[in-house]
């Protein structure tokens, strides 16, 4: 009996999938909840779990289809419906079993023929004389005994030898074993593994059928030896070079909307300089403390998300969409959040960020960006964003213009912080201090948001930097 895997709703907005990669083939079993395949949408790219466990029987989408939601994928049954060649095989290795197990007692046979002669030579010997049959009886009734205790021994030979090939078998088999729970893993995870030289036949997954995670690589990485001095590692090549490559479903979507965006709206830039030098220092003041209570390091990315959307509440126009001839100003700040995958740029949603603080902000962004790179988002948390935040420190660079993407008006990159000497005000007279600055670029709709609109927004995101006190913000 069969059962029909049909594509599930992957989210409200969407409607149809493509196949991009089957994990598994015709004949394969399967468990519940175990990945199946892994499918495309124009929101982010999803596993289809087996609903229940059997073995695969038929593919009824293939690779590059494109499907909507309810088709049917595959059929998973008791194996009864799978065409192939491969069943006989196992009767045909029990039938060749008996055969290769009939000549083991030959070798026994021939341990013991030699002594067959030694009692036909002693009777021809008695004949011809009593003291050589006394002699050989003595032999004979000697060489008894250490025929036995040979026998003894080689029986004991041949038990350890049995044993010791049954270890192997056994070490061989767990080896199998733990290389086989590794499974398909994602190129995220690979990626990794080839970053941190880490065998991935030796990691214990911990995911869904024991499949590895990208924590799992992270946490043997750290186990390895680091004491090491490393060596510079030489200038890779990529393979990509001098090929040409098809587009990911997810690259067509994100061209589409780039350029439509882009024709429909009439985007601009304004850039301004802000000190965050009092961030910097409570970062670093608090950094141990904060790292302690929650396990992970404290960024600069969630004081500007907080000081944004302060700003959004004050200048709500940077946060409305268009729609037709009107202005839909929002009622909640929903955060996209860019983040850097090896799928490409995506840009998950921190829902009504204003009812957060910092402490809150920095978790939902670390949560979100864990599970975009480890491609375990469901689609609606790509969707509903009202306002993107970009930050390009981890990069180096310095100032960016960003894309608004529709149904947006505006998008915030965040360049890398930096210190510089810049002049100060000290008691009324100038002078050079060193201090660490940020270039903070918005791109946005000039159809309904004006320069001074933008400016004002700039300039209340930096007041907030440079004045807010945060520390009451981080729960320590």
């Amino acid at each position: 009996m069969s059962e029909t895997v049909n594509l599930p709703a992957l989210g409200e907005s969407v409607t149809e999938g493509t196949v991009t990669r089957w994990l598994k083939s015709v004949g394969d079993h399967v468990d519940v909840d175990e990945p199946l395949l892994e499918v495309s949408t124009d929101k982010v790219d999803t596993e289809i779990p087996s609903p229940v466990a059997g073995v695969l029987e038929e593919i009824l989408a293939q690779e590059d289809d494109t499907i909507d939601v309810g088709a049917p994928l595959a059929k998973v049954g008791d194996g009864s419906g799978t065409s192939g060649s491969d069943a006989p095989a196992e009767p045909e290795a029990q039938e060749s079993e008996p055969e290769s197990q009939a000549p083991e007692p030959e070798p026994e046979a021939e341990e013991e023929s030699p002594a067959q002669p030694s009692a036909s030579s002693g009777g021809e010997s008695s004949d011809e004389s009593d003291d050589q049959g006394g002699d050989t009886d003595s032999e004979q009734a000697e060489s008894e005994p250490a025929s036995a205790e040979s026998s003894t021994q080689r029986g004991a030979e041949t038990s350890s030898s049995s044993q010791s090939e049954a270890d192997t078998a056994s070490s061989q088999q767990e080896s199998a074993d733990v290389s086989g729970n590794a499974g398909y893993v994602t190129p995220l995870v690979r990626r990794l593994a080839n970053q941190h030289s880490v065998d991935l036949s030796t990691v214990e997954g911990t995911g869904v059928g024991g499949r590895i995670r990208k924590e799992d690589v992270l946490e043997a990485a750290s186990r390895n030896d680091t004491s090491s001095a490393k060596t510079p590692a030489p200038a890779t090549v990529s393979e990509l070079r001098g090929t040409t490559q098809p587009m990911t479903r997810l690259r067509e979507v994100a061209a589409e909307q780039a350029v439509s965006s882009r024709q429909a709206t009439a985007q601009v830039t304004t850039v301004i300089e802000a000190d965050i030098t009092a961030v910097t220092q409570l970062v670093d003041r608090v950094q141990d403390a904060f790292t302690k209570k929650t396990g992970k390091a404290l960024e600069i990315l969630p004081f500007i998300a907080k000081a944004a959307i302060q700003a959004l509440q004050e200048q709500p126009v940077i946060n409305a969409t268009v729609d037709g001839d009107q202005i839909v100003y929002p009622s909640d700040e929903n955060l996209s959040v860019a983040v850097d995958t090896d799928r490409g740029l995506l840009s998950p949603v921190v829902k009504n960020a204003s009812s957060l603080d910092v402490a809150g902000l920095a978790a939902a962004i670390d949560d979100l960006a864990e599970r975009t790179r480890s491609n375990s988002l469901k689609p609606d948390e790509l969707s509903g964003g009202t306002f993107t935040i970009a930050s390009s420190d981890a990069r180096g660079t310095l100032i960016e213009t960003p894309l608004v993407f529709l149904p947006q008006s505006a998008a915030l990159s965040v360049g890398a912080v930096s210190k510089r000497a810049v002049v100060v005000d000290s008691a009324g007279t100038d002078a050079i201090a060193i201090r660490s600055v940020v270039y903070l670029s918005l791109s946005y709709d000039q159809r309904i948001i004006d320069s001074t609109d933008a400016s004002r927004f700039l300039a209340s995101m930096t007041n907030a930097l440079e004045t807010e006190d945060f520390e009451g913000q981080l729960g320590l």
